[in-house]
């Protein structure tokens, strides 16, 4: 062989020695990804960059799954009735709902994206919804116009124990730190309380006060990084961290992924990942995930079948849970537990006294704050210090004009007072058996009336399913508050019932439930035919959606 060819062949063998260990790392990472679109973010953002906006017609509003003309116009008389009686009840609170949306971008936001986007703008130019509220009491809210509702919505988690426990702590903390007032960067001497309680309840070292629990999210993975000196974190397919770049890859970011892994929950290949690479800083465990591992947070704007899929398993998800907190030690990767929203809920000590598994750090928020926004981190001590003696300049710097907020740390320092107390310690015993009794009994009521809606749980955490291929399950939302029951923007994706909810209120909300059900069915929504199933559904909605796309 020519002395050319042999050293082409060397370099060649030297070439691929060099970027073979690079390809399997590479393969071992696809590997742990979730298969579906969320496991895969640039895909993902790439998908819905491509997806045209478009809009049903009347005709297509009410027979886009192609029901026989009988259950068309029943859906139209339906929701005729449903309109009048939208007309008549919300008045006051639609009409602030629409002057305020001029000018609220937030309102524009909700108000699109509480059902698939075909659906939005007939729903939107014709049924008129509210989202002003004028008070509280028990487990009810009242409206504008004097309506009162069972609240579902949980304020996004905040409403733990009921709205009148967190209108005491925000009365009597005021109280305490009223002489002090809003005066900002020095501390009132409850904060050093705070931090006592907090200590004990995470069993970590030291603690760090934010203003929202994606600022809190994004100083622990900046600690995380500063001091492992390594760059990326894991995050798993569908968690929620807030809406920062690096936590929120995908659709919903107008920047690409960067140094985020977005890795497949309660699988082995995500293990082997954590334990091969070196490039891994921390990894974010969002507890409220064990309801739907690798799915996102469900919500009916995305609701074009019945394929959401929901089911807590808590012992299958307390050993992967141990099985990563093996894997972080082995590796000095900091997990990183996110408990802003479930913070508290599970336990009193949160979900690493639930689930039995000790993190590194972890990051609190929601009722944490006794109803007044709040972040905080927990940390280790070694993971905590923003700062180099040895190397001054090199600093991981941290601060927000808000931290500490006088009033924030009187209304916690009630909270956490009281979570001690035996009022709510009550609220806590047989906590996990009450609310799956509940839940058992809210589908066998749902079973007897005939209605393809069933219910699943992580404790107070509801989320409601659809039995039956259906492209109009979103539409139950509407019935749900015509039947008095206040949910979020999300619709029927979330009901979180607070811990107050006594049996004669969860009575009322099963019995209007199931009434709103039963009438969305007799209005034809939930027609049905045989042939179709989800996947037919999904692919329907491809080929439309190609047509709008390359028509244009």
């Amino acid at each position: 062989m020519e002395p050319t060819t042999l050293a082409l062949s060397a370099l060649m063998l030297a070439a691929l020695a060099v970027m073979a260990p690079r390809a399997w790392r590479r393969l071992d990472l696809s590997r742990a990804k979730h298969r579906s679109l969320t496991g895969h973010s640039k895909m993902a953002k790439r998908v819905a960059g491509l997806l045209p906006g478009y809009a049903y017609d009347e005709a297509r509003f009410f027979g886009s799954d192609g029901a026989p003309d009988e259950f068309q116009r029943r859906r139209r008389a339906g929701f005729d009735k449903l309109v009048a009686l939208y007309t008549e009840r919300f008045p006051k609170s639609a009409a602030l709902t629409a002057q305020a949306s001029t000018g609220i971008s937030d309102l524009q936001f909700t108000g699109s994206y509480r059902v698939p986007f075909q659906y939005s703008p007939y729903l939107r130019k014709h049924l008129k919804t509210g989202s002003f509220l004028q008070s509280s009491s028990g487990v009810t809210v009242q409206d504008l116009d004097g309506n009162t509702l069972y609240d579902l919505t949980g304020s996004y988690g905040v409403n733990l124990f009921g709205v009148d426990f967190y209108k005491e702590c925000i009365a009597e903390g005021a109280a305490r730190v009223a002489d002090l007032g809003p005066v900002l960067g020095a501390y009132h001497p409850v904060l050093l309380d705070n931090v006592r309680h907090l200590q004990r309840i995470s069993g970590l070292d030291e603690v760090s006060f934010h203003m929202s629990g994606t600022e809190a999210v994004m100083q622990a993975v900046r600690l995380a990084r500063y001091h492992t000196k390594k760059k990326y974190l894991v995050r798993f397919c569908g968690a929620y961290h807030g809406w920062w770049e690096d936590v929120q890859p995908g659709p919903g970011n107008p920047l690409p992924p960067r140094e985020t892994y977005t890795l497949e929950e309660m699988k082995a290949e995500t293990l082997k990942v954590l334990r091969t690479r070196k490039d891994i800083a921390c990894v974010l465990v969002n507890p409220l995930q064990a309801l739907h591992p690798n799915a996102a947070a469900p919500g009916d704007s995305s609701l074009v079948d019945s394929g959401r899929r929901a089911k807590f398993d808590r012992a299958a998800y307390t050993e992967w849970l141990k099985a990563l907190r093996q894997v972080c030690t082995e590796r000095g990767i900091v997990l990183i537990f996110d408990e802003i929203f479930i913070g508290f809920r599970l336990a009193p000590g949160g979900a690493q006294e639930y689930f039995g598994i000790e993190a590194d750090m972890v990051t609190y928020g929601k009722s944490l704050g006794g109803g007044l926004p709040v972040g905080v981190v927990c940390g280790r001590r070694q993971l905590m210090k923003r700062f180099r003696e040895d190397r001054p300049a090199d600093i991981c710097f941290a601060r927000g004009t808000f931290n500490s907020h006088p009033y924030v740390m009187g209304a916690m320092n009630v909270f956490l007072e009281r979570l001690e107390s035996a009022d709510v310690k009550a609220m806590y015993d047989g906590v996990d058996e009450r609310w799956n009794r509940r839940s058992a009994r809210f589908n066998e009521r749902l079973s007897s009336a005939g209605v393809p809606v069933r219910v699943a749980n992580i404790q107070s955490i509801w989320t409601v399913l659809y039995e039956q291929p259906s492209r109009y399950n979103w539409m139950l939302q509407f019935y749900l508050r015509a039947h008095g029951l206040a949910l979020s923007w999300v619709g029927t994706g979330r009901l979180i019932f607070s811990l107050n909810y006594g049996d004669a209120d969860f009575d009322a909300v099963l019995d209007r439930f199931v009434a709103a059900a039963v009438q969305m069915q007799a209005d034809g929504w939930w027609w049905n035919d045989p042939a179709q199933s989800n996947r037919t559904i999904r692919r329907g909605l491809l080929r439309e959606m190609l047509r709008q796309r390359f028509s244009n």
